[in-house]
C-alpha cells in the first residue's frame, strides 16, 4: 500500500474540516455528553466534545465518515483538548489517556473502512494535539508579567500522556496544531521525540500547524511566521502550515510566504471566512474552495482542508478544485 509520503509526492492531500461545527449539528444535551458512565459526574460536562469519543463514539465515527466520503485523505482525531491540563476544566484529568485511545480508535475504524473500499486512496489518521488552555510564554496576570500558570515540565508530562494514548490507539501522524505559543509546541515536540526514543518505538511523522492571529502576521506570542518556522524546524516535521484564526482570503499572503521558506511539505486549513457578529461562519463551500484553488494553482500547498465553520461540503468542494493541480515541489533550501 502507498505510504503517506508516496501520496504527498503524487497529489495535494486533503485534511478534514471542523469537528466542533459538526458536533453542534447534533444538538446534544448534558445527558448525551454524560452517557451512562458519567451520569452522576460532579460537574457539568456539556461542551467537552472530546468526551464524546467515549460516551457517543458512533457520532464521532459518523462525522469522520462524512469527511472521508467528501474526499479527505487525512482525518484528525477528536482530541483537541484531550490533555490532563485542558480536561481539568471538567475535573476529568484522569481520563486523558483513555480519551486519546478512544478517539484514535474511532478515527482508525473509519479510515480503515474507506481504505478497504479503495486501496489506491489510502486514508490516514492524524492525532490532533491542541495548544492547551495555558501558555508558557505569556502571563495570565497583567499585573505580574513574570507569572506563568504552568511550567515546561508539566506541559511535557501532559503531552507525553496524550501522545502515548494516540500512539496506542493507532494514529499514523501526530498533528501539533493551532499553535499560538511556540513554547507550548516545543514542549509537544520534545514530548513526542522523547516518548518514541525512551520506548524504542519508531517515530511517527509530525505535522506542525501554527496560527497567525491578525493582520500583523504574527502568532499570539509575538513571533513572525519565519521566526515560528525556524523555531520548529529542528523537529524535522513532515509538514509545517497554518490553521484557524483567519479565513482563506486573509491567510493567503502567509501561506505564500511559508511556501517559499519551508523545506518540508506545507499545509493550510483556514476557517470558513471570519466569524460574523454571532460568532458563526458564513463563507460558503464554493467560496472557500475557490480561494484554496488559487493557492494550489500557484504551487503554495501540499495539504489543504478546513478549520472552524467548515463542513464535509467545504471539504468536498476543496477536494474537487485542487485535484487539477500538482502538489508544491519542495524547494532546495541553501543553508548559509
Amino acid at each position: 500500500m502507498k505510504t503517506l509520503q508516496d501520496c504527498l509526492k503524487e497529489r495535494i492531500l486533503i485534511i478534514d474540516g471542523a469537528m466542533g461545527t459538526m458536533i453542534q449539528r447534533y444538538k446534544l444535551e448534558e445527558k448525551d455528553f454524560r452517557g451512562n458512565r458519567f451520569k452522576n459526574w460532579q460537574c457539568d460536562v456539556k461542551g467537552n466534545n472530546d468526551l464524546l469519543s467515549i460516551t457517543q463514539p458512533q457520532i464521532i465515527e459518523e462525522i469522520h465518515k462524512q469527511y472521508l466520503e467528501a474526499g479527505a485523505d487525512i482525518i484528525e482525531t477528536n482530541t483537541f483538548s484531550s490533555t490532563s491540563i485542558a480536561q481539568a476544566d471538567y475535573e476529568m484529568q484522569s481520563l486523558a489517556y483513555e480519551l486519546n485511545v478512544a478517539a484514535a480508535k474511532c478515527a482508525r475504524n473509519a479510515a480503515d473502512e474507506y481504505t478497504k473500499k479503495n486501496a489506491d486512496k489510502p486514508r490516514f489518521v492524524a492525532g490532533a494535539i491542541g495548544p492547551l488552555n495555558k501558555t508558557l510564554s505569556l502571563s495570565p496576570d497583567v499585573n505580574n508579567p513574570g507569572y506563568r500558570a504552568v511550567n515546561f515540565d508539566t506541559v511535557v508530562q501532559a503531552y507525553t500522556e496524550q501522545i502515548k494514548g494516540l500512539a496506542d490507539g493507532g494514529v499514523d501522524i501526530l498533528l501539533i496544531e493551532t499553535i499560538f505559543d511556540t513554547l507550548n509546541a516545543k514542549a509537544a515536540i520534545f514530548a513526542a521525540k522523547n516518548y518514541f526514543r525512551k520506548n524504542n518505538i519508531a517515530e511517527l511523522p509530525i505535522m506542525i500547524s501554527g496560527t497567525i492571529t491578525d493582520a500583523s502576521g504574527r502568532t499570539l506570542s509575538g513571533q513572525t511566521l519565519e521566526a515560528f518556522y525556524v523555531s520548529v524546524m529542528h523537529a524535522n516535521p513532515l509538514s509545517v502550515g497554518l490553521n484557524c484564526a483567519l479565513g482563506a482570503a486573509e491567510m493567503r499572503p502567509h501561506i505564500e510566504e511559508l511556501s517559499q521558506i519551508a523545506g518540508c511539505f506545507t499545509s493550510a486549513y483556514p476557517n470558513a471566512g471570519l466569524p460574523n457578529a454571532f460568532g458563526e461562519y458564513d463563507e460558503q463551500p464554493h467560496e472557500t474552495a475557490h480561494i484554496i484553488e488559487e493557492w494550489a494553482k500557484e504551487g503554495f500547498v501540499n495539504i489543504v482542508g478546513g478549520c472552524c465553520g467548515t463542513t464535509p461540503d467545504h471539504i468536498k468542494h476543496i477536494a474537487e478544485e485542487v485535484k487539477k493541480y500538482k502538489p508544491r515541489e519542495l524547494p532546495v533550501i541553501e543553508l548559509v
